[in-house]
């Protein structure tokens, strides 16, 4: 049996934009494929594209990102494992458990010492990932248009080390993660972050995405911050940082 493989659409060092993790160096590994088309998807080009590359060869390059480097001849250092690397992996997508084989690389990760975090849907089980691992997932809010798809099943498998995301862009997704929050006694489980609907630019306007339904109203992002705060609801608010910091469409950040 041949070694196995995951279709990968970019390999990237950038900071950390959101989580708990955020400002973070990271590594991340946007994997291809989605069976999800959320209204505010902004890596619709990691749907379809990508290349097959062996599970090998994925872990080479976490590694050689990871490295310091040596700024003379833009090459890791000979002494790089004493000075040490950095510790953050990311897999992200599309979404990343929709191919098998992203769970022998994040529990070979993990045994390379490496800190790994997942971004994950919802829609899918989470309870086969290596429990090294940091597993943060969302839930779909109305206005996704996939809320239909959240696997309920999955919140009894989360632990503290994970976290549980809710994207809001509309009022009605705010009374509906405030409702979520104290039916399901999210809180004591897990960090829960929130955060605010991007407005796609005009290239990340992909065709297959789900219109948002009707009866949404949208929320300004000082309009949620400011109900988060009469409400005293236990959420990290947070922006995306690499938003801030390159154009908002930019890829490989």
């Amino acid at each position: 049996m041949g070694e196995e493989s995951l279709v990968v659409n970019e390999v990237y060092l950038s900071l950390q934009g959101e989580s708990t993790f955020a400002g973070i160096p990271c590594v991340f590994v946007r994997l291809t494929a989605c069976n999800l088309r959320c209204s505010y998807c902004d890596t619709a080009y990691a749907f379809t594209q990508g290349s097959r590359r062996p599970l090998s060869e994925v872990l080479s390059e976490v590694s050689r990102l990871a490295a310091p480097f040596d700024p003379a001849s833009s090459l890791p250092t000979p002494h790089a494992a004493a000075i040490g690397r950095l510790p953050l992996v990311e897999l992200t997508g599309g979404e990343p458990l929709l191919q098998p084989a992203a769970l022998p690389l994040m529990r070979q990760l993990c045994d390379l010492g490496f800190t790994v975090l997942l971004e994950t849907s919802g829609a899918h089980d989470i309870s086969r990932v290596d429990p090294r691992v940091h597993r943060i997932m969302d839930l779909k809010c109305p206005s996704s248009g996939e809320s239909a798809r959240n696997r309920w099943e999955n919140l009894p498998h989360l632990t503290p080390r994970d976290e549980i995301k809710f994207v809001i862009g509309s009022r009605e997704d705010y009374e509906w993660t405030r409702e979520q929050i104290h039916a399901h006694g999210l809180a004591g489980r897990c960090p829960l972050l929130v955060s605010w609907v991007h407005p796609l630019q005009p290239g990340q306007q992909d065709p297959s995405l789900k219109p948002v339904p009707a009866g949404q109203t949208p929320i300004p992002r000082l309009e949620l911050v400011d109900r988060i705060l009469k409400d005293a609801l236990p959420v990290r608010f947070q922006l995306q940082m690499h938003k801030v910091l390159w154009p908002p469409d930019q890829r490989s950040v």
